[in-house]
């Protein structure tokens, strides 16, 4: 009888259970922990990506229209003009308003360092041409003005304009003309709300 207990107990017993490591109490604190230094470590992220590489912008008016609509949102590449490329006629820009450097303006580049800019009966000239500028990416003609007006662009300088011409408050008429290279904030390359597309 002793030798039956014996092994009985012997054999309840199970090896595989002796290495089967206990579950560790949930501990509320370090889960806390560890979401806040994941939601930390995300936030940098995006502020470095915001402040050196990208820039975010929401167009709130129809100044660009259509290449880029009411409310559309785009990112642009902070990058591009500091070292790849200079900033070229046609390119869309994010920069500081001239007359008030604490607003964002999205215009495109129509002018660049040592052009003449010439705008007569409802056309854009360059550099005293007789040809107008071929501007395939306009909403409509634009509205013809009494007179011309003319704008000599200076070193370092660009001569911005919207695409939707008669609603657009752009170089034409601003105090300040000027959109000077160290005011551009980046090249915008797509939009992403409301969905994807490349901006040329």
């Amino acid at each position: 009888m002793p030798d039956i207990e014996k092994n009985k107990t012997a054999g309840d017993q199970n090896p595989e259970n002796e290495n089967t490591p206990e579950k560790e109490p949930f501990d509320l604190k370090a889960e806390i922990l560890s979401w806040v230094q994941i939601i930390v470590c995300a936030v940098a992220i995006a502020l470095c990506m915001n402040s050196f590489i990208i820039a975010n912008s929401r167009v709130p008016s129809a100044s660009m229209e259509t290449t880029i609509m009411t409310g559309d949102r785009v990112i642009g590449s902070r990058l591009t003009y500091k070292l790849f490329d200079d900033p070229e006629r046609g390119d869309i820009i994010i920069f500081r308003w001239p007359d008030n450097e604490k607003i964002l303006f999205v215009k495109r580049i129509i002018g660049v360092p040592g052009d003449t800019v010439e705008i007569r009966d409802g056309q854009v000239y360059l550099n005293g041409s007789d040809t107008p500028l071929e501007e395939p990416y306009i909403r409509e003609p634009m509205e013809p003005e009494p007179g011309t007006m003319q704008f000599t662009v200076p070193e370092d300088a660009y001569f911005c304009m919207g695409d939707n011409r008669n609603e657009s408050m752009d170089a034409r008429y601003w105090h300040n003309t000027f959109v000077y290279r160290d005011k551009i904030i980046a090249k915008v390359c797509f939009r992403y709300w409301p969905g994807f597309k490349v901006i040329k």
